[in-house]
């Protein structure tokens, strides 16, 4: 029983270590200044990174102030 437990604690923090470095390079490499606001974006090109990423980007959002979008932002100005 014991040795479950440690194999199963063992695969969870592997997978967490591959999802946060997974995560933190899809973070730095689609980061956009948006004019407007002048604040930066994690933009997701889709709404499929999106959810697999939903997790880490509440957890980003609350620590770091990042804000995220759904695709690129569009020009409201008129």
């Amino acid at each position: 029983m014991l040795a479950a437990i440690w194999n199963f604690t063992r695969r969870l923090t592997l997978w967490l270590a591959v999802y946060s470095l997974v995560y933190f390079a899809y973070r730095q490499t689609h980061i956009e200044v948006w004019p407007r606001d002048r604040q930066p974006y994690v933009i997701f090109e889709s709404e499929i990174p999106y959810y697999i990423f939903r997790p880490a980007s509440y957890v980003d959002a609350h620590l770091t102030g990042m804000r995220f979008h759904i695709g690129p932002h569009r020009d409201d100005r008129r």
